[in-house]
């Protein structure tokens, strides 16, 4: 369990990062946003969204439980979405990055289980 604790406490780590890109539309970001297909206007809206998971993760380890397994599904459901455009964009070559996240959104889901659950 204290392996997927630090998977969470990563994935909240790095959404909030990302989510910091995006709101200061980094460099990175737009090039690989226009690469895939998603418009600059579009990324501050999923800025908010990887933002509002990096807090419900949050929340959820502090003192709503059932708040952090939503917010990991919620994050699992993005990033299977981001997964998707880059294979239907054939944009492949930055891929390990969505799989990543989807990975540590995946784990923090799990440990929310776990804690609910148990």
């Amino acid at each position: 369990m204290s392996g997927l604790l630090a998977a969470t406490l990563l994935c909240i780590v790095a959404n909030a990062a990302i989510a910091v890109a995006d709101y200061a539309r980094a460099g990175f970001v737009l090039k690989n946003s226009a690469e895939v297909g998603v418009s600059s206007a579009a990324v501050p809206y999923l800025a908010t969204l990887k933002l509002a998971g990096a807090l419900g993760l949050t929340v959820g380890l502090i003192a709503v439980p059932g708040l952090g397994l939503a917010a990991g599904a919620g994050l699992v459901l993005f990033f299977i979405g981001a997964v998707v455009v880059h294979v239907r964009a054939r944009v492949l070559h930055t891929i390990a990055f969505p799989a990543f996240y989807l990975l540590l959104a995946g784990a923090a889901t799990a440990y929310f289980v776990g804690v609910v659950a148990g």
